[in-house]
């Protein structure tokens, strides 16, 4: 059996698993996905909300409540930078948070984001999301769903 074969049948076999998940959870992936996408291709504007301008408008209010509540928390925890260490308006550290990100190296970035959208994914799921299970279906989703979404 080929490398690419191999390969090709985990990923089915992650559909599979994707597919026989409930919805919420779905819905809690595709947030994760969604919030990092939108972290990823933030522009600063001095007039822009970032946590508006991150969260996706179509979620429910009180999952979007939940994540500008806890965002900010996830990325103080990070520890992405020394500067954003005293900050406590959730705007600010937000701010500071996509300025650390926007000058991380690419090789760097990949994977940092990927972590953020299993721990978006985690709090958009109200825990039922396991970090090990979040990691592959955000990954698998992010590749076969998402991308094929925006092409």
């Amino acid at each position: 059996m080929s490398l690419q074969s191999f390969l090709a049948k985990i990923w089915a076999e992650i559909k599979s698993l994707f597919q026989g998940i409930p919805a919420e959870l779905k819905t809690a992936i595709h947030i994760g996905v969604v919030v990092t996408e939108n972290i990823k291709n933030f522009v600063d504007s001095p007039a822009a909300d970032v946590l508006t301008a991150i969260i996706p408008g179509d979620i429910d209010d009180e999952i979007k409540n939940w994540l500008r509540a806890k965002l900010p928390a996830i990325l103080t925890e990070l520890k992405l930078a020394d500067s954003c260490a005293s900050l406590t308006d959730p705007a600010a550290i937000m701010a500071c948070a996509v300025k650390v990100l926007q000058g991380l190296d690419a090789d760097v970035q990949s994977p940092f984001f990927h972590s953020l959208s299993v721990l978006v994914a985690q709090v958009a799921a109200d825990g039922k999301l396991t970090w090990s299970d979040g990691v592959y279906l955000l990954q698998w989703y992010y590749d076969h769903e998402y991308q094929s979404a925006k092409q």
